[in-house]
């Protein structure tokens, strides 16, 4: 019941607060005082954790799940073609794609249009359609290293994948997808210090990618910085309110940051 009360107080705030822009100041990604996160400790296994870290912080078993919506979609896959036109809609016609616009227009008119969507598969779907357009780099080449990466990854390659993603990057720094999926390489290795590093880079290329916000809270719950952590699923509120597990994120640290109801 308690949570039902924080999350609707939370999901208006979040349609009240105003589009990230391009402009808006990343995140604050400072660590705490102490050795990188990802330092190896002598004779450690390149990618293993030191239980010493000062970034276990609570151990990985007592940390939150991760979610699904954390740093977003799988790459692009081989089959993966381009979207078909979007459909007219008489009861929202803005959703029709619009065969003048630019790449960059279209994306802005389905984050208009995401962040006035309360109804959650509706939002699902314009949000589908936004990580699309993000993962086309515009070059074949990136594509195809983007791929292999994926498959690298599913193989828990995390060599393979890190070098085919380093390739990627040289390549295309601009990419920020190709940031993105480095981060979550890293998180998956518990590199969390490179994982932080990589969504900072994402973010500076795309301030409203809400899988790459979402990372960032993970991280920052398990560093125990809760307040950074609600800060930062509300700015994802903010471009996505119908993320269920961004509302749920804030909601839960709502209750934490305030204390239980007397």
């Amino acid at each position: 019941m308690r949570l039902t009360m924080l999350l609707a107080s939370v999901i208006p705030l979040a349609f009240a607060l105003p589009a990230i822009s391009a402009a808006q100041e990343t995140p604050n990604l400072t660590l705490p005082d102490g050795p990188p996160a990802d330092e190896e400790a002598p004779g450690a296994e390149p990618g293993g954790r030191d239980d010493n870290s000062p970034m276990i912080v609570p151990p990985p078993d007592e940390a939150p799940d991760t979610a699904p919506d954390a740093f977003g979609s799988d790459p692009l896959a081989e089959d993966d073609t381009p979207d078909e036109a979007a459909p007219a809609d008489p009861k929202n016609p803005a959703v029709a794609d619009k065969p003048d616009e630019t790449r960059e227009e279209k994306i802005e008119r389905l984050f208009s249009e995401l962040r006035k969507q309360a109804d959650g598969s509706k939002a699902t779907r314009i949000a589908a359609r936004i990580e699309r357009e993000w993962r086309r780099s515009g070059s074949a080449t990136v594509d195809l290293l983007m791929q292999r990466a994926a498959k690298a990854m599913a193989d828990k390659n995390n060599a393979a994948a890190l070098d085919v993603l380093d390739q990627t990057l040289v390549l295309d720094p601009g990419y920020a997808e190709a940031w993105n999926r480095r981060a979550t390489l890293n998180f998956t290795m518990d590199r969390w210090g490179r994982s932080l590093a990589d969504i900072e880079q994402t973010l500076a290329r795309e301030p409203r990618h809400w899988g790459a916000l979402m990372g960032l809270g993970m991280i920052l719950e398990r560093l125990d910085e809760k307040q950074k952590a609600f800060d930062t699923y509300m700015k994802v509120l903010a471009v996505y309110p119908a993320l269920k597990s961004a509302q749920d994120a804030a909601a839960r640290l709502a209750d934490d940051l305030t204390g239980p109801a007397i």
